[in-house]
């Protein structure tokens, strides 16, 4: 019997690669329905703060661990088209009273039963709350989400409330254009 030579050979070497290309595919894929994933910007509705073509991160992971807060801007399904994906700020929370009025966002909730009206610092003019009047009661689970372009924006005013589970995640990242490259900060909206 001859010795075998140390040079396990072309195959063995494919083996390798392709075990290789299939554990990277895995790790990607895990991370992309799990973890993270892109998102592109389309349209004005949160501009001046995100604006159209812009390429994000957006954490999906973060809402199983943690409720959404607000002043998260948050990327989700659509609720009339879950085919369709949207982005806003996150203005009322779960078992609050959502009311719009004068060009006002006002929050009423056990901390403020008479209401308090909400500072929006991320918004270039505090008067742009467009859309008329309304009044939206929360239940569990349910979010009310405004864009920052109020002008511009199809959000929870025209469709309603937005169930918890429609939600992907929160923005993360900002990775294009380069040279608005880093991580998203989101304003605790305290008032």
């Amino acid at each position: 019997m001859e010795p075998q030579p140390d040079n396990p050979g072309i195959g063995s070497f494919v083996w390798e690669l392709a075990r290789v290309v299939i554990i990277a595919f895995v790790i990607m894929l895990v991370f992309r329905l799990f973890i993270a994933e892109p998102f592109i910007v389309s349209g004005s509705s949160m501009v001046p703060n995100f604006h159209n073509r812009e390429y994000l991160i957006v954490n999906k992971i973060g809402y199983h661990l943690n409720a959404p807060e607000r002043g998260d801007v948050i990327v989700f399904k659509y609720p009339r088209d879950t085919s369709q994906y949207f982005i806003k700020r996150v203005i009322g929370l779960p078992g609050e009273k959502v009311k719009i009025s004068d060009g006002r966002v006002t929050i009423y909730n056990s901390a403020h039963p008479q209401g308090q009206v909400l500072d929006e610092p991320y918004l270039p003019n505090q008067d742009v709350t467009f859309g008329g009047e309304a009044t939206t009661t929360l239940g569990s689970n349910e979010y009310f989400v405004l864009g920052d372009n109020r002008q511009a924006s199809s959000d929870s005013r025209v469709w309603g409330i937005l169930p918890k589970n429609d939600i992907v995640g929160k923005v993360w990242l900002r990775v294009f254009p380069i040279g608005e490259f880093g991580v998203i900060t989101h304003p605790q909206l305290q008032f």
